[in-house]
Order: structure tokens, then sequence, then C-alpha cells
């Protein structure tokens, strides 16, 4: 991100008492003084204020802070006033150039991220921001780690240590950066102030950020710099936190611990300005589970139903967090069919619903055998023919009709008077014959030639219930 500044003549905008204009009085310091115009100066910068009179508003404040951050032209000024500048604007020759200007275009050490750090309060080994009184705090970087658990886990909560190397307060210096009994002082390149006036041609002056000391005024002397932390006022160190981790905490969410990251690099340290520690960010992984799934708040489950319990009905073993439950199935089940358990699933973290549970959504998948035994088959070719499903194929060569019994000595009409009863009574009996003359059939077969006189007699009675004779 850069701002676009846009440079305009001294000329243009008359001359103000430049106390006023930054609102602070004659026994201001440098400090207060540079404190007042970047607060004023983010305030009325053109690119941020859309405001009409900002654009002259940033230029009178520009122009009192390059007069009173030269201890040159703020001595002329407080001696002669507003007589010290020439009405055609631009300062009076007597004061010269400054120190470190230049007589036209930018200087040789002169930064745009400099000079967007004098507006965006940047520093290097940290970010600032301020407290609720206003106060401005130096804090370190976050610390980013990812960590994983088991599904159960994640529904039941749980808690882990977590082990970090984050930058620490040197032991020596206490943070400060400098060996015990020595002093930082002021910068002299920018006399303290922290930043530094460049001259280009036509009479425009732009502010920037000291590379020197990097907008703090102040420098530690060669020498000065804590030797185990190098001046940085921090060094690495190893940190065990035990993290709780919630019911219901969902894949790729993240856990704060505040005040757990880095401590803030104090090299570039503003003068007297407190510093706090990053915090810690821990990215949750959920390892997934063999039978379970999850759709936010829901956990979803695949129930395996034989064909038998999904045609007739009847209950089905399902697993849940809790333990295991039976659950109704009503005859007819098809797969894809879905029944839910309320109150089953995960505690909800977030949207209106915080922390109420979701559902146990279970969804049935009919389980069809591939392979059958000569009475299953048999069974099912019979429970065809009574469905009259002409479709299915039969190999079991039972047909429709009792063939297990000759016709009985009654007349051609008295098969009129049968009853629904004596109906399923010859079903039943059809399949018992049918089942029980299969296995007849297979031991006879299986035997070495010889049969008895009652196995003779089968033949004749397969024979005759065949309709033939």
């Amino acid at each position: 991100m850069s701002f676009p500044f846009h440079s305009s003549s001294a000329a243009q905008a008359s001359v103000k008492n430049p106390y006023s204009v930054l609102g602070v009085n004659k026994g201001a310091s440098t400090g207060e003084i540079k404190k007042a115009y970047y607060g004023l100066a983010k305030k009325w910068h053109p690119d941020q204020n859309k405001d009409a009179a900002a654009r002259e508003k940033f230029q009178e404040v520009r122009s009192a802070y390059e007069i009173l951050s030269d201890p040159q032209k703020k001595e002329q000024f407080d001696q002669y006033g507003e007589s010290t500048f020439d009405p055609n604007g631009g300062f009076h020759h007597s004061a010269g150039a400054g120190a470190g200007g230049f007589g036209g275009g930018f200087g040789a050490d002169f930064s745009f991220e400099d000079l967007f750090n004098a507006f965006s309060g940047g520093s290097a080994g940290g970010r600032r921001k301020r407290s609720p009184f206003s106060e401005e705090i130096l804090v370190g970087d976050n610390i980013e780690i990812q960590s994983t658990i088991s599904f159960m886990e994640a529904a039941k909560g749980t808690s882990q240590e977590i082990k970090t190397q984050p930058l620490i307060n040197c032991h020596i210096c206490n943070g400060s950066g400098i060996k015990p009994g020595a002093q930082r002082k002021d910068c002299g390149r920018c006399e303290g102030t922290g930043s530094r006036i460049h001259f280009m041609q036509g009479g425009f002056q732009m502010a920037a950020t000291c590379d020197t000391c990097g907008g703090s005024g102040i420098v530690t002397p060669k020498g000065s710099e804590c030797a185990p932390c190098n001046g940085n006022g921090v060094v690495k160190g190893t940190n065990t936190v035990r993290v709780d981790i919630p019911a219901g905490i969902d894949d790729g969410m993240r856990i704060k611990v505040t005040g757990q990251g880095d401590a803030p690099l104090v090299r570039n340290d503003l003068r007297g300005m407190k510093t706090q520690r990053g915090d810690l960010y821990v990215h949750i992984r959920v390892a997934p589970h063999t039978s379970f799934s999850r759709s936010g708040a829901d956990i979803l489950y695949t129930a395996t139903v034989p064909f038998t319990t999904a045609l007739l009905g009847g209950r089905v073993t399902i697993p849940t967090l809790d333990g295991e439950v039976d659950l109704a199935v009503n005859s007819g089940t098809n797969t894809g069919d879905k029944a839910t358990i309320s109150g089953a699933g995960m505690r909800r973290l977030e949207g209106r619903r915080k922390n109420a549970t979701g559902d146990l959504r279970v969804e049935y998948k009919i389980q069809m055998p591939k392979v059958f035994t000569d009475n299953q088959r048999a069974l099912l070719e019979m429970l065809a023919d009574e469905f009259k499903d002409a479709n299915a194929r039969r190999i079991m060569g039972l047909g429709t009709s009792d063939r297990t019994h000759p016709p009985t000595d009654s007349t051609p009409n008295s098969g009129n008077s049968s009853s629904a009863a004596d109906k399923n009574k010859s079903f039943l009996k059809r399949v018992w014959d049918n089942l029980t003359i299969h296995d007849d059939t297979t031991s006879s077969g299986s035997g070495n030639g010889g049969s008895s006189s009652g196995e003779k007699e089968t033949g004749p009675k397969r024979a005759s219930g065949s309709g033939s004779g």
C-alpha cells in the first residue's frame, strides 16, 4: 500500500503561526511537536480525508512542522515571527536549506517506505496499536501453529500442551537492548526529531522518517548494545502452553491464546513506548472418523440394513457419540431413506444457535445378498409367484402350481368352493413340500446308487405332480 503525495509550493498558502496550527505551546519538546504533527497529518491527509479543506489544512500542518522541527528555523520564527518568510513563499535566504538539505530533487537517502511509515506508524520488529487510553504500544509478532485432534476429541472437547519457541525478553538487559548501565542518546542525524525534511526544486518540502533511528529519535551508542540479544532486546526461548479445545470445534477453526506470541524488537522502539507480546494462534485439524462424517454441527452416519429387515421392518443398532442405540426400521425401507436422532450431534460454537447441539442424521443402505442357498432361492422364487412377478428369473423348476401332490378325486367344480384359508394352507404346504422334496432328492443323488423302497416311490410322485399320467 502506498500513498500518492501531492506536492505544492509554500507560496500557495499563507504562513500561519506554527504553534497554533499544531496546537502546541512554545515550550513543547521535539517529541510533543512530532506527535502533534503525525496526528494532524493523518487527520488531514487528502488521500484519507475527503473534506474540501483537507488539502489546505494538510499544507498548513506540513509547513508548521517544517519550521518547528528545524531548530534554526524555529529560533528565527520565535525571534522575528512571520516576517521571517518572504511573501512569495519559502524560507528567508538567511535560513538556508537546512542541515542535510538539498538544493533540488530528492535526497540520496530518501525512502518512500520511510515516508509511508511516518504516516502509518510502521516499525521493524513489531506493530503498533493504541490502548483504550490512547497510549501507543509496540506489539510483537503473532505465532501460528497447527494441532491435530481426533473426531471424538472434537466432539467431547480436550486439552493439549502446545510447545513453541517464541522471542522473549532478554534476561540480561530486561528487553531494553542495551548493556546494564548504558543509555541511549538523541539521534544526531535528525537531532532527536525522528524525521528529516527533504527539499526539492520549486520550494517543495517533504518530511520522511529518519533512516538512522527509524523514527524513534534515539539511537544506541556503538558498543552499548546488549551482546546476548545483539541489541534487539529479545532472544529465542521455549514455552509450553496448555490449550483448552472446546467441544464442537470443527476442522480449520483456530484458537487464540493472548500474549503467548513473540516479544517485539526494541532496536527502533520509540522513547518510553510500552511493549507487549503478540498472540498464539492454534489452527485445529480434525482427523477423519471411520464411521462418522460431519456437516456443521450435524453428524452423518450410513447404516447397513439386511434386505429382509428392510422388507419386513425391524430394528438396527446405531453407534452414537455416547454409545449404541437401537433405531426402528419401517417396512419397505429403501436405500437412501433417512432417519434423525435429535440432539445427538456436535455442539455449535458459532451462529445464532450457539451452544445448541446438532443432530445425528442416519441414511439407510440396504444390504442385498449376492449368493443364495437352494432353500433361499426356492423361497424367493415362490415369493415371486405370490407377488405375480413374471419377470423374475426362475431356475429351481418349481413353477406356480402344486407339483408335489396329485389332484384329488373331487369333482371338477369342487375347486370353486375353496376358501382363502385353504389357499394359504396350500401355499404353505407347497413351500414345505418343495423344500423337503428338494432335500430328499439331494440326499438320494449323493448316495452310491442304492435306494430304499420309499425312495423309489419318490419318482412317480414327482412325475404325477407335473400333470402327466
